[in-house]
């Protein structure tokens, strides 16, 4: 796996993987211009949130539920220290289909348990807590 980041201008910055897929990623706008892009701890959020959400899309589908909505919100808690790493993430499922809270339930527990690499690689120096809650969407 490969990826390369390239400043673009100001602190706004290019990441492309192999495949030519992009993001855009901004830093501090002390250092330039950067209002296009995410700040990379709220990638790295987004990163926990994408594996998280792929597993329990995946588990469910493996259940033969059909899943009509599935949403994540991750806060995270930062340390008052530099480096500001991330202490406490929350990652909040909600979900609608044609299976009961209890099926979300373990399939979020799976994801964080067993599958997600994301997650493996915070812990265990980050808490990571999970909730879910059923949707009417």
């Amino acid at each position: 796996m490969r990826v390369t980041l390239t400043r673009t201008h100001g602190a706004e910055y290019r990441g492309e993987n192999e495949a030519g897929r992009h993001i855009t990623l901004s830093g501090s706008p002390d250092i330039g211009p950067s209002d296009a892009g995410v700040r990379p701890m709220e990638a790295v959020l987004l990163a926990l949130a994408g594996c998280s959400i792929v597993d329990v899309q995946l588990i469910l589908q493996k259940g033969r539920h059909t899943v009509t909505h599935l949403a994540v919100t991750v806060e995270g808690q930062r340390a008052d220290a530099v480096p500001a790493v991330f202490t406490d993430i929350h990652l909040r499922f909600e979900a609608a289909g044609d299976f009961p809270l209890q099926k979300l339930e373990r399939a979020v527990a799976l994801s964080h348990e067993k599958y997600c690499s994301v997650a493996r690689m915070l812990e265990p120096g980050v808490h990571i807590t999970m909730s879910s809650a059923l949707s009417d969407t």
